[in-house]
């Protein structure tokens, strides 16, 4: 098979689809690999490092899309990239399509067959090429807080973790999956007072067990979200319904309630975010307020940390792609039924049921 690896484009993307280890195998199993030029540049790796790989490097991305069949992404396929895709084409990323009704319209006038790394499940259900993302952001999303929280950064002038004879800052996590569990840890970690929300009873007793109780955790309610938002320094929003727009746990008058330079992040802004009032920003213009409270709603976080961000994802990606190119989409598939829930779109028609029951009153 031949399969092609583009530079990212999304503003201030830096990774990469494929490292070249994982593209040394693939050629020693006989497929073709082309790679646009500087694509690895930020991860530290050259053009000559692909081509010592055995991939053979080209140098725009109007080239790569003609010459393979398979395209290996981070990100979503911006305009540009949507418009190169044909029929033949299978493509392998991240997708988001709940809250992206154009990428979503465009994907499928493309014909291509479209996989996306978030809705693959495992054995046990769980979310394999999305849990290293996840964590990287969870992680993120606390040290990204707490520099929000200074002064400087628009924030109250809080350190995190206070010092001694003075409170350390109040976090809120809204969610315990990945992401959330990772956010909490980090925030404790860095000796905040955390309180940590979730709807499954037993996933608040496996955390409370897992941090030995420096992590509160609380049952999810409207009003309890409410009353926890109103006390809080720094809001962490990680909630995730595979496929399907994120809810809304926050609204716009929630945030009258907090205190003025209190910061909100939202994780979950891929999947549309979990606050009323979150909209996408980017790694160079990462936030906004609204009625004085900081939001950093930046929908590639693990892309400002290339290195540790690529080679978790291909640690995870890389069985995947082997099958891919080893079988076909088809057969890959067909073999893996946990594989196939990563199927998004195929000859023009939304195949994620949770895709098409977000996106079913837009297109």
């Amino acid at each position: 098979m031949k399969i092609g690896v583009p530079k990212e484009i999304k503003t201030l993307e830096f990774r990469v689809g494929l490292v070249p280890a994982v593209v040394h195998q693939l050629v020693a199993m006989g497929h073709d690999v082309f790679v646009e030029a500087g694509a690895g540049v930020g991860i530290g790796q050259s053009d000559q490092d692909y081509q010592s790989s055995g991939a053979k490097v080209v140098a725009d991305a109007d080239t790569l899309f003609e010459a393979v069949d398979m395209i290996v992404k981070v990100k979503e396929p911006q305009p540009e990239e949507i418009a190169r895709l044909r029929p033949r084409h299978t493509l392998f990323t991240y997708l988001h399509l709940a809250p992206d009704p154009q990428q979503a319209k465009g994907l499928m006038k493309s014909g291509a067959t479209c996989i996306a790394y978030e809705t693959i499940t495992d054995k046990a259900g769980r979310l394999p090429l999305l849990a290293p993302m996840s964590q990287v952001a969870g992680r993120m999303a606390s040290q990204v807080g707490s520099t929000l929280l200074l002064k400087p950064a628009g924030g109250r002038g809080m350190l995190m973790g206070g010092v001694p004879g003075v409170p350390p800052a109040k976090v809120v996590v809204l969610g315990g999956g990945v992401s959330g569990r990772h956010a909490a840890a980090m925030a404790a970690g860095l000796r905040a007072d955390v309180t940590l929300f979730d709807i499954a009873p037993s996933r608040l007793e496996e955390i409370d067990a897992e941090f030995g109780g420096r992590v509160k955790t609380a049952m999810s309610t409207r009003q309890a979200i409410r009353a926890a938002v109103a006390d809080a320094d720094l809001v962490i929003g990680c909630v995730l319904l595979p496929g399907a727009a994120a809810p809304k746990l926050v609204t716009r008058e929630d945030l009258k309630l907090m205190r003025k330079g209190a910061v909100i992040v939202d994780v979950a802004i891929d999947q549309g975010g979990c606050f009323e009032t979150s909209h996408p920003t980017t790694h160079a213009d990462p936030t906004y307020e609204v009625d004085g409270i900081v939001h950093y709603c930046v929908a590639n976080m693990p892309g400002a940390a290339p290195l540790t961000s690529t080679y978790a994802l291909n640690a995870a990606t890389a069985p995947y792609v082997y099958a891919l190119a080893n079988k076909g989409a088809d057969a890959a598939l067909k073999d893996d039924p946990g594989f196939n829930n990563g199927l998004n779109v195929k000859a023009g028609k939304i195949m994620h049921p949770a895709v098409a029951e977000a996106l079913k009153s837009v297109l």
